[in-house]
């Protein structure tokens, strides 16, 4: 029972990843694009479906105290700052998103569409940065609860803060891999110059994420020695890993032959199994103790009562449903490619 909601904690938070994370990348692209017709179209590829997408953080949230409460405390006290960093980020995306419009004129936008950019870049810088801290590990006591500093000196070890070496090389990975991602999804939506300039800036994107990369599985076994040992006892676990080698191959291919929708969904599966891989190395464990793994909080002494568990599978089911039904809908309603008259807002 606690695998199965551990598996469907991982599938909100890789949707939330995906999905909201081509929002993120797409904001990432605004000081490459100058003129002002292509920003309009640029906010018009995104505006009908990215607040429908971060209803998959919410999902993930819920999920968490509903199934792992003790987690969810220790989680959201130990990293309360970073937290609320986030959801000041999250609004101002959203205002800088609607906001943008109100006043014809240049200073007025350009502000906006400055906040727009540095929240999204941080945003996904946030959720990089988390990503390293649960499997760098934390400085739980033996009640599962910790403190982090901002920064300690900045190395990996029994005391660390919420910034090293090893967080902000996993906070940059995913910011490169979040705005390659972003160009994936605006070649998709976009034609003519708008569409040649996207292709290029995923291509070059790319580069940096495949070097980024690299030097994060190097990285791993010496901040988290027994990362892979999960995949020694589940050797199935591998085909995240392999997939994403697939998916990086495979878009570098598809971007040469202008074929956006397959580099769009091969960019999705290349964040999927990143995401998937991070999640398979941690099992079973929610936060990962640095000095004594007895204090550990795992899906086992972090789970809720098994009664509650049991009857909150009467509503997962409906539950989801809705929200990936709502997903497909939205995004066949705004499936074409977008015009220079295109509502940046999108009628949501």
């Amino acid at each position: 029972m606690e695998t199965f909601w551990y598996m469907a904690l991982t599938l909100a938070l890789t949707m939330y990843v995906v999905l909201d994370g081509y929002d993120f990348g797409v904001a990432m692209l605004f000081p490459f694009v100058t003129a002002e017709d292509e920003r309009r179209m640029l906010r018009a590829t995104i505006g009908p479906v990215w607040t429908g997408n971060e209803v998959w953080l919410i999902a993930a949230s819920a999920l968490l105290f509903l199934s792992f409460p003790k987690a969810y405390a220790a989680g959201f006290s130990g990293f309360y700052l970073g937290l609320i960093m986030l959801l000041w980020l999250l609004m101002g995306r959203g205002l800088a998103f609607e906001l943008r419009g109100h006043v014809e004129h240049v200073l007025w936008r350009r502000f906006w569409d400055s906040i727009f950019f540095g929240a999204s870049l941080s945003l996904a810088l946030l959720i990089g940065l988390f990503a390293g801290n649960v499997i760098r590990g934390l400085p739980l006591n033996a009640e599962g609860y910790f403190f982090l500093p901002l920064w300690t000196d900045f190395r990996p070890g029994l005391s660390p803060g919420i910034l090293d070496w090893f967080t902000l090389l996993t906070g940059l990975l995913m910011v490169v891999l979040l705005a390659s991602h972003g160009a994936s999804f605006l070649a998709m939506k976009t034609a003519g110059p708008l569409q040649a300039k996207a292709r290029a800036l995923s291509g070059a994107a790319l580069i940096p994420t495949v070097l980024l990369l690299a030097a994060f599985v190097f990285a791993l076994p010496y901040v988290r020695p027994t990362f892979w040992s999960g995949f020694a006892v589940r050797p199935i676990g591998y085909v995240w890993p392999l997939a994403g080698l697939a998916a990086m191959v495979m878009l570098f291919i598809n971007h040469a032959r202008h074929n956006q929708g397959a580099a769009f969904g091969w960019s999705s599966l290349l964040v999927a199994s990143f995401v998937a891989m991070l999640s398979w190395g941690t099992y079973p464990n929610l936060l990962i103790a640095t000095d004594d793994q007895a204090h550990s909080v795992t899906i086992d002494n972090a789970s809720a009562g098994k009664d509650g568990l049991q009857a909150a599978l009467w509503w997962l089911p409906p539950g989801l449903a809705v929200v990936v039904l709502y997903q497909i809908l939205i995004h066949r309603m705004f499936s074409g490619p977008v015009t220079p008259d295109s509502s940046p807002a999108g009628h949501h």
